[in-house]
């Protein structure tokens, strides 16, 4: 078995496409912890303009198992496969899930890329609602951004904090 915890650890399954939402309701229903980082974004249409919110990483959801919870994970509906390396499932560190809700809980401008960026100075926030992150600041799109990498799923996330907020990580 590729997952050999006894207590719970966040993983993140790969889900069908745009089925995050239907795959987070499975589990719920069956009593497994799990969680969908959304975002909110304005989406256009010709007739209309609507707020919606959406998967912040596409295909990726959030789940907080045991060993013994591993194969009903598996065979949930909309459930593809765990992001694993040499053939174990690799957990998620708890910090990292943690900044990811905060994340979230912000209004703070957030891109998410699987392009590898050039990492500049390591930064950490020092006010404001995302006080405490640690990332690289890198300038992309030309603005400056703080990046955070979540390497188990191999996306970046990209916030807009201002650089008063921010200080050298030493």
């Amino acid at each position: 078995m590729a997952v050999t915890n006894k207590k719970p650890l966040w993983f993140a399954a790969y889900t069908k496409s745009r089925a995050e939402k239907k795959t987070l309701k499975a589990l719920q229903e069956q009593n497994i912890e799990a969680w969908l980082p959304l975002q909110k974004k304005m989406k256009q249409w010709s007739d209309r303009r609507k707020l919606v919110e959406e998967p912040l990483i596409k295909s990726y959801i959030f789940v907080k198992i045991t060993r013994e919870e591993y194969l009903k994970v598996l065979n949930t509906k909309g459930v593809v496969s765990f992001i694993i390396f040499e053939g174990k499932a690799v957990p998620i560190p708890e910090d990292q899930i943690y900044i990811l809700k905060k994340l979230v809980d912000t209004d703070a401008e957030m891109d998410v890329t699987q392009e590898k960026l050039e990492i500049g100075d390591e930064v950490k926030v020092v006010t404001g609602p995302l006080f405490g992150l640690v990332g690289h600041l890198v300038n992309y799109r030309g603005k400056q951004k703080v990046m955070m990498q979540i390497e188990q799923t191999g996306h970046t996330i990209l916030i807009t904090i201002p650089r008063s907020y921010l200080e050298l990580n030493k």
